[in-house]
């Protein structure tokens, strides 16, 4: 079927090309810039819609996935949203095993696009019932089941290596200094930061980790969801980051209501966890210098959580 003019072919395609919009308020005194990059344009509403695609893409090569085969996934809610707006433009089934401490403002929209879930509680990585070995088990057991793995597949990481960070580098007009990302999977970080290390070497990839993630340790319960890990995912390449910055769940959630209420952006727990260590980046970088934080999801996820005060 022919499209004329600009009408895409399906919702899929309306994925990426979000923009770098500048902050007015929460910035540093000194003269220093910072940008978000929203990825809560995205039509799934987050940055995993970029991976949703190209996991697919990779299952379908690799003769995982079949026609009429059933996606299962282990999310903390972004990816399981990409996947299962992907699922229903593609015709296959969705299922997802998300950690209890998933908003229910995900949930419920994982449940719209016509998903399973299955909520299990929190496990070590080593635990059985773990919700990443939980999941591997299910697309064993159910007919026609794909794991999708974004905490292995090398497709997580190649799809912002393709996409968002170039994205960074033409919009920042080529003069980037730091951008700031997080790592759940570590796709996003490693993606972009090899990308951008690429393009300039000097370019500061700096790592946003919650207090009681193993980046920056010691591993302990947190509320932040989306970032941050007890064990090294497959996907995350420690060597493209230049350091790491620990944030406490009452600092990112703070900015997540300082963003919506001073610049009128409504995005999650990470993006303000990003926002944070944003704002200490480039109160120690000379004037004019540029720091991007990658801003990966929507606040409308987080009403019931972050907003409800």
């Amino acid at each position: 079927m022919e499209h004329a003019g600009n009408i895409l072919p399906n919702v899929l395609q309306a994925v990426g090309h979000t923009p770098l919009i500048a902050l007015q308020r929460v910035i540093p005194g000194n003269g220093a810039q910072i940008a978000v990059k929203f990825e809560a344009v995205n039509p799934g509403g987050s940055i995993k819609d970029r991976i949703a695609g190209a996991l697919i893409d990779s299952a379908e090569r690799d003769g995982r996935l079949r026609a009429g085969g059933t996606i299962v996934e282990a999310t903390a809610g972004n990816t399981g949203i990409a996947l299962a707006m992907a699922a229903a433009v593609k015709g296959y089934q969705a299922l997802f095993v998300v950690p209890e401490k998933m908003s229910p403002d995900k949930i419920a929209i994982l449940k719209a696009f016509g998903a399973s879930v299955r909520i299990v509680p929190e496990a070590p990585r080593n635990d059985p019932d773990n919700y990443q070995n939980i999941a591997k088990r299910l697309a064993e057991e159910v007919p026609g089941g794909c794991y999708m793995g974004q905490f292995e597949q090398e497709a997580n990481a190649l799809a912002h290596f393709n996409t968002t960070g170039p994205e960074i580098w033409e919009a920042s007009g080529e003069r980037v200094a730091a951008v700031v990302a997080g790592a759940g999977t570590g796709g996003t970080i490693t993606g972009i930061g090899r990308y951008l290390k690429q393009k300039n070497p000097d370019i500061l990839v700096i790592g946003a980790d919650p207090v009681g993630s193993i980046f920056t340790g010691p591993v302990a319960p947190f509320k932040i969801e989306g970032m941050g890990e007890d064990y090294y995912p497959a996907t995350l390449d420690m060597d493209v980051v230049d350091r790491w910055v620990a944030v406490a769940d009452e600092e990112a959630f703070a900015m997540c209501r300082r963003l919506a209420h001073e610049e009128g952006i409504l995005a999650g727990g990470s993006s303000g966890a990003m926002v944070h260590v944003a704002v200490r980046v480039a109160e120690s970088l000379p004037a004019g210098s540029l720091v991007v934080a990658v801003a990966p999801d929507t606040g409308r996820n987080y009403l019931s959580n972050i907003f409800n005060g």
